[in-house]
Parts: structure tokens; C-alpha cells; sequence
């Protein structure tokens, strides 16, 4: 996907999301805390944004972190930034010294899975410097960000789109990307030049600022009605009071699909008549509790939502 322009270590696309993250945040350096493997978008650009800037890279291990094994912060003058996803920032704001730990950042951008009311609430509560963004791997990560400051001033979109890149959203909410740090796209098929439709569902403020409400292809239809998973585990996650939760659909003879909600095992699930529940429509209230052990995510700490509706199907009723 890259035509190089810069060194041959660093193609032009990668360069151009550097060069316009750089101009975004008006940084003249940046110093990354680094939690992702370069095999996966964020760990690679955090290594490149480092590189191209001449600012310093120290790699760690999520493992390491989540243990309570977190890197000094020695002072530099642009700070220290650090790109975590919804789970791990949960993880850490909840753990001994983990919110102080974060307010050392420049800058926490959170990305990679929508972000539910509660950890919001937690995290500006916490004082933690987070940034919403939004990007994917056929963008060569973050295309949209808010600036520091925006997300403790109650602002929860993902911010404008960056100077190399352009976010639209058409008459249905489909989010498209143009931009310089595009992809060539997937063989064998053909996109259209210059512009990547995504899989996600948005919208755009007069501001300028995208609002993604969740992915078009997780959309569950049960007896006609669509029901968004990232809605229903908001609510339920309230109930839960804040455990891990994840809302799938399983096939059904009666309704085509059912609204399936996954926990680890042990969750203790909340009663039919729990008063939180009443926020949801009938169509959206969970027909089944599935407990799921091994909780499936992935090295980053995203839920494999492949394996996850596999459990939903495989399961015959409520076993929590």
C-alpha cells in the first residue's frame, strides 16, 4: 500500500498520518508509552510518530501494566502520550495508583471500541487527560481526535478529522475516509480512489466534530426491529455495576435473532425486574445470559466479537 517518500523504513501514507498527527496536536516531538505490538495500527504508528519526530519510543507489555509495573515518566518537553483501549483504561482507572500513573500523560487518545457512560464518567472523575479518536488499520490509524482539554470539558465525540485526512457521513450514517494515509485497498476487490467506506455508522456535528455510534455490520434484527448492541450494553453494564458485558445475536426460530448478553463467568447477572433495565425497549432486553470463560479478547484487549457470537449461538439457555 505504500509508495516511499521519506526513508525506506517509512512509506508515504504512514508519513502522512504522522505528519498530520503531529499538526493536529502541534507537537514538534512525540514521546510514547507503548502498549501495542507493531503488528497491530496503533503500536506501529506510535513507533513511527516517534521516529519521524525524533522523540523517544519505550515499548511495555499491557501485561506488565495491567500487573502494576508502569515506566517512569521523566519530563520531556511536548509530555508523554499513550493510546489505550476502552478495557485497559477501565483496568487502569480502577487499579491502586493507575489513574495518578495517567495524569502524568500529555495525553491518554482512546480508541478501538466505543466507550460506555460509566468509564467516561470514571475517567473524567479520575482527571485522566483522554482524547476520544477514531481510526482503523486502512487509515493508518487516527484520522479524527479531540484536543486535549475537550473530553474533561464534557465533549464526547471523537473529535475533528486531522489535517492529512477527510471523515464524511452520508444520508444513512455510513462514515467514509479520504485522505493521504489510505490504504490501496483489498485484493481482489477495487474501491473507489481516494476514499475508504468503513463498516462504521456516524454522524458530523456543525463543529465538524464525528460521533460514531457503532459498527453498520453488528446490527442485530430480532422480529423485524434493529437493536444496537452498543446501546443495550451501556444499560447493561450500569446494571452490572460496571462488569464486563457484550450483547450478540444468536439465531432463532422465533425471532430470527436473539438479543444474546455474554458475561465472564462468575458475573452475578441482574434480576428480569432489575429498575435500570426498564431504560431498554422490549426488542433490546436480553432473551438469554450466556457466561463466557476464557473472556475473549485479544492481545490489545478488544473483544474478539467473532468468538463471542459463536458462544452466543453454542449456547442452548441462561447458564450464569
Amino acid at each position: 500500500r505504500c509508495s516511499r517518500d521519506w526513508s525506506s523504513d517509512v512509506c508515504s501514507s504512514d508519513l502522512a498520518a504522522a505528519r498530520g498527527f503531529l499538526a493536529h496536536f502541534q507537537l514538534t516531538r512525540v514521546n510514547a508509552i507503548d502498549v501495542l505490538p507493531p503488528h497491530h495500527v496503533s503500536g506501529l504508528m506510535a513507533r513511527v510518530r516517534c521516529a519521524v519526530s525524533g522523540g523517544e519510543h519505550r515499548a511495555w507489555t499491557w501485561k506488565r501494566l495491567e500487573a502494576g509495573d508502569r515506566p517512569e515518566l521523566p519530563p520531556r518537553g511536548d509530555g508523554w502520550v499513550i493510546s489505550l483501549v476502552p478495557t485497559q483504561l477501565q483496568r487502569l482507572v480502577a487499579a491502586p495508583g493507575g489513574a495518578e500513573w495517567l495524569r502524568g500523560f500529555r495525553i491518554v487518545f482512546l480508541g478501538g471500541g466505543p466507550v460506555w457512560p460509566m468509564l467516561a464518567e470514571a475517567a473524567a472523575a479520575a482527571r485522566v487527560p483522554v482524547a476520544l479518536s477514531y481510526g482503523m488499520t486502512e487509515t493508518a490509524a487516527m484520522v479524527a481526535s479531540q484536543q486535549p482539554g475537550d473530553f474533561a470539558a464534557g465533549d464526547r465525540t471523537c473529535g475533528r478529522a486531522l489535517p492529512h485526512a477527510r471523515v464524511t457521513v452520508d444520508a444513512v450514517g455510513a462514515v467514509s475516509v479520504e485522505g493521504e494515509s489510505l490504504f490501496r485497498g483489498y485484493w481482489p476487490g477495487f474501491r473507489k480512489e481516494g476514499e475508504f467506506p468503513t463498516d462504521d455508522s456516524g454522524t458530523i456535528d456543525a463543529q465538524g466534530r464525528v460521533a460514531i455510534a457503532g459498527r453498520r455490520d453488528a446490527v442485530n434484527i430480532t422480529g423485524g426491529k434493529k437493536v444496537q448492541p452498543a446501546r443495550v450494553e451501556e444499560v447493561l453494564r450500569r446494571a452490572l455495576g460496571g462488569a464486563d458485558v457484550a450483547v450478540s445475536g444468536a439465531p432463532d426460530a422465533e425471532w430470527g435473532e436473539a438479543v444474546v448478553a455474554c458475561v465472564p463467568r462468575g458475573t452475578r447477572v441482574p434480576l428480569p425486574d432489575h429498575p435500570l433495565l426498564a431504560a431498554l425497549a422490549a426488542h433490546e432486553r436480553p432473551k438469554r445470559w450466556v457466561s463466557v470463560d476464557p473472556w475473549p479478547v485479544n492481545a490489545q484487549g478488544k473483544l474478539n466479537r467473532i468468538a463471542l457470537r459463536s458462544a452466543a449461538a453454542s449456547a442452548a439457555g441462561a447458564v450464569t
